[in-house]
């Protein structure tokens, strides 16, 4: 079968900031930051670090209390991201007469899964003397948990797939899910992510690694600053993200609105080491990202960066820009969204590969908050400070680099207004 073309026809956010689609994009391109100041009471030790905690989210009125009690927090945000993006591309909730929903799968990416759930047996068994846990705690704490739920509550009997690649889980599972629709093998995916590091264990970790931001609570709002000389570290957040991938002849013949194509998936690996980015990975995936979407560096018009506001992070990133785009990097418009909406670790992927839909969709791109004096190691690209309008985008890239040295890039392509 001739490869087919993917068409981007829905998008689902449980948002950092609270609100839907088109508030979290207005708050992005004003630079408003998602990131408060979390102060918990856990034992042994409080802490009190940055963090882009969602400000309200019901689950019980979301999935009814029976649901729910199925359901890890990382879940509930996948399955609300799931099914607002299956909304807004204008499907059905079940199945219909003349749908083969065996041929339409999910594909989904956590790093860290029920993590919330396991952290809260550990504490039952060890810290209050609980003889036994809960009979849930395994469909809680499971990784696929996310994607089983989506999957049984769409009725899809294709692929389901769960991609667990620290900081590119999501990316992954896009890429997944766009090989799948455009070999034919599926009609329709759901794609993206889901993440809810709040547990106690996991911040202690990341705190330990050394890499978080340090900020009181009135500075927490502008901690994470990705590209920025003063820049501290990241800032952990959580939340979720979904697009609805399709193929593009069946998303015409039901008269579906289209928000972008995506058109090439590059995937690589530094095999170097745990935790140290490296340039030549990065370039591998990039290249690979627009040779699989037939794209030239100058056909590029934006590059949503994975931005991390790491000391060795940003600097590596933008040599690797550099080595693709060559003479054409100096206007390349590029910008982390992190300083805005925080690092959702396995769901980052999905999030920042909706944001670079959203630009191409509205023609603007948001800018990297809170950038102040540009590092010296991350000059030579076109850095966006503010938010730019009135620019004609064709084609973005979404860049993905996690731990362990795993990298992914995403290409779309704006479909004609």
């Amino acid at each position: 079968m001739s490869a087919q073309r993917v068409a981007v026809t829905g998008l689902g956010l449980v948002s950092p900031f609270g609100g839907g689609i088109d508030d979290f994009f207005r708050r992005l391109l004003a630079g408003e930051s998602a990131v408060r100041f979390l102060h918990t009471d856990d034992v042994p030790r409080p802490i009190a670090i940055p963090f882009a905690s969602l400000p309200a989210f019901d689950p019980q009125t979301l999935f009814g209390k029976a649901l729910l009690t199925t359901m890890d927090r990382f879940a509930q945000f996948g399955l609300a991201a799931a099914l607002d993006a299956w909304r807004d591309a204008g499907l059905s909730m079940r199945p219909t007469a003349d749908e083969n929903r065996e041929q339409w799968g999910v594909a989904w990416g956590t790093a860290l899964g029920g993590v919330l759930a396991m952290d809260r047996g550990y504490r039952d068994l060890w810290l209050n003397g609980r003889p036994r846990l809960s009979p849930l705690s395994v469909v809680q704490g499971m990784t696929n948990a996310a994607n089983a739920h989506i999957s049984i509550q769409l009725g899809l009997g294709g692929p389901s797939a769960c991609h667990a690649v620290a900081c590119a889980s999501s990316a992954m599972a896009l890429g997944d899910a766009f090989w799948r629709v455009r070999s034919g093998e599926a009609t329709v995916m759901v794609a993206g992510g889901s993440e809810a590091p709040q547990a106690y264990s996991i911040l202690r970790a990341w705190e330990a690694l050394r890499v978080l931001a340090h900020a009181d609570e009135q500075t927490a709002a502008t901690a994470c600053r990705p590209f920025s000389a003063d820049r501290g570290g990241l800032v952990l957040g959580e939340g979720g993200a979904a697009l609805v991938l399709e193929n593009w002849q069946h998303a015409l013949d039901r008269g579906a609105r289209i928000h972008a194509e995506l058109v090439g998936y590059g995937s690589s690996c530094d095999r170097d080491h745990l935790v140290r980015p490296n340039k030549d990975g990065q370039v591998r995936a990039l290249r690979l990202a627009l040779a699989d979407a037939g794209l030239s560096p100058a056909e590029i018009d934006y590059v949503n960066a994975h931005g991390t506001a790491t000391a060795e992070g940003d600097p590596v990133e933008c040599q690797a820009l550099l080595t693709v785009f060559g003479e054409s990097a100096a206007r390349l418009p590029v910008s982390g969204t992190k300083g805005a909406h925080g690092h959702l670790l396995g769901a980052a992927g999905a999030l920042e590969a909706l944001i670079t839909v959203l630009a191409l969709r509205e023609q603007a791109i948001p800018p990297t908050a809170h950038l102040r004096d540009l590092d010296a190691e991350c000059v030579g690209v076109d850095h966006v400070r503010q938010a730019r309008t009135g620019q004609p985008l064709r084609a973005a890239l979404s860049s993905s680099f996690a731990f362990g040295g795993s990298n992914a890039v995403l290409a779309f392509r704006a479909c004609a207004r």
